[in-house]
């Protein structure tokens, strides 16, 4: 959890009942971590894993064309499958703070803290069943966005199903299954704000990201005169303020007056709108096209071809499919006109 400074909140932004609101959020979601994986803050093992940081296993870069396409969708058992059943559990890298993806419903077995749901953990779901005849036998671990990579390096986790946009950089970190949802990155800012999107509207204003994120690699590239780089960003100084651990963060930065917008994926954003109402999506719709994927560890080759088999199962059945089904009950709301998951695609070696 971020640290709050002392700048003045704006009035007009409700969703969470205000700033006071939102601080017993957090204050919900520093009790309700899950294994947590770190020691201190935001690190493994004494390291940082800030944006830029998350990987600790340096790894030459190939020629990257295509980088949603994974390997054949196969049910074989090989080494990774073994584990996962010796142990019993799926252990999983989730959110718990994004609203509909993966989240705590605190109306749902409260006295545990509420039920960890969403789009993201009906999928962590359905691999479970897959590999241990079992949806329930998972063990989810949240994880800040910043540490998905270093989870998987470090064996804390056997998967990240966490929003998790597949690039050429990060798979050369990870190995990603075929893409299960199509997002891109968008601005959020305050209704009444002057902020129009992802443009020239952003010049001189403070824009918040998560480290480690896609936004943040957006914003390096073209930042159109924004704001958005803390002075210590990946040192120990670090003031988390325009660069945060978690994507939520950026919400509860903007709900309290320091920042003026945050650029992140549309899915997670449209949440967010749904939690305020008195924030929205900024622009005509995305400026870029990303897709996520589950990520294992490097050289998991058997386990992503397992969960390429879950996903094959996943996307079948038309408008009756999980897929579809996940869809309706989750995002269909706020992000509305989906008819289905994007298309597998595969590596020919």
């Amino acid at each position: 959890m971020t640290r709050a400074r002392g700048r003045a909140a704006r009035g007009g932004l409700r969703g969470w009942g205000g700033v006071t609101g939102m601080a017993v959020a957090c204050a919900v979601t520093a009790s309700l971590t899950l294994l947590p994986l770190a020691h201190g803050d935001g690190t493994f093992g004494g390291h940082s894993a800030g944006h830029g940081t998350t990987s600790t296993v340096p790894t030459e870069a190939e020629e990257c064309v295509d980088p949603e396409a994974s390997l054949p969708a196969s049910d074989a058992d090989g080494p990774s499958i073994r584990k996962i059943r010796e142990r019993g559990k799926l252990i999983a890298g989730v959110d718990q703070n994004s609203f509909q993806w993966g989240y705590r419903n605190p109306h749902r077995n409260p006295e545990a803290g509420g039920t960890l749901e969403g789009f993201d953990i009906d999928l962590v779901r359905a691999i479970a069943k897959d590999i241990l005849g079992d949806p329930q036998a998972v063990i989810f671990r949240a994880i800040p966005t910043n540490q998905r990579i270093a989870a998987l390096e470090h064996d804390k986790v056997d998967v990240v199903v966490r929003t998790m946009t597949i690039n050429c950089r990060r798979a050369t970190q990870v190995s990603f299954s075929t893409a299960y949802f199509q997002a891109g990155q968008q601005v959020l800012a305050p209704k009444g704000s002057t902020i129009s999107g992802y443009d020239e509207s952003l010049k001189g204003k403070r824009v918040c990201t998560a480290e480690g994120s896609t936004a943040y690699d957006a914003l390096d590239e073209q930042s159109f005169g924004a704001v958005y780089k803390d002075e210590h960003d990946e040192t120990e100084l670090d003031e988390d303020l325009l660069t945060v651990p978690n994507q939520l963060d950026c919400l509860v930065r903007l709900q309290l007056g320091e920042v003026d917008a945050v650029v992140t994926d549309n899915a997670l954003a449209a949440g967010q709108a749904a939690q305020d109402p008195a924030v929205e999506l900024k622009g005509a719709g995305p400026f870029t096209t990303e897709y996520y994927g589950v990520a294992a560890k490097l050289g998991a080759d058997d386990l992503v071809a397992r969960i390429n088999h879950v996903l094959v199962a996943y996307r079948q059945g038309g408008d009756n499919s999980p897929w579809m089904k996940s869809y309706r009950a989750w995002l269909s709301e706020g992000l509305p006109g989906i008819t289905g998951p994007p298309a597998p695609k595969y590596r020919s070696n």
